[in-house]
């Protein structure tokens, strides 16, 4: 009995060290202007590299651990976002990117706009701006990856753009 409650621990850590260091995400737009969608590829280009995180963009929801999600949700986008998410495999994480996502944006009040990303599914790292940079993406992506590291399920959590200081202003 014992050598299998040690296999099961061999293969849950595994499990965590391979997806920590691998994670599968799957990128959804529920109805925003597409800004976030070109800083998300962006983040997929050499320059920023976010597959040196282990991160691979995936096609199909069965094989995600990762949810970036984008936009407002609108009432035609609403089911499809629900059924998506519930096609990932547990565990599963939500990453909200923009202002839409977090807020409803510019959208907030519109006649087809639910709201932000949180009022249909949980979500794990909000990551605010109109659009916000690659940088800031990356950033939500590793504060992901940090809090699974440590063995526990992310508090929810907005990541704070980095403010850009004029240096004329500085003196």
């Amino acid at each position: 009995m014992s050598e299998n409650n040690g296999m099961n621990a061999v293969i849950e850590k595994i499990k965590n060290w391979s997806r920590i260091n691998s994670p599968w995400a799957i990128h959804f737009n529920s109805g925003s202007c597409n800004g976030c969608d070109i800083e998300i590829l962006a983040t997929l280009t050499p320059r920023y590299d976010v597959e040196r995180f282990g991160i691979k963009l995936q096609g199909s929801p069965r094989h995600a651990d990762v949810l970036i999600a984008t936009g407002p949700v609108t009432l035609q986008a609403r089911e499809r976002l629900v059924r998506v998410y519930e096609q990932m495999p547990e565990p599963k994480f939500v990453i909200a990117v923009g202002s839409c996502a977090l807020s409803g944006g510019v959208f907030d009040g519109c006649y087809n706009v639910v709201g932000d990303l949180s009022k249909v599914i949980p979500v794990d790292v909000f990551v605010p701006g109109c659009p916000p940079r690659p940088e800031a993406i990356i950033y939500g992506v590793v504060q992901l990856l940090e809090s699974l590291k440590a063995g526990k399920r992310p508090e929810p959590m907005t990541i704070a753009e980095p403010v850009l200081v004029n240096e004329s202003e500085e003196e």
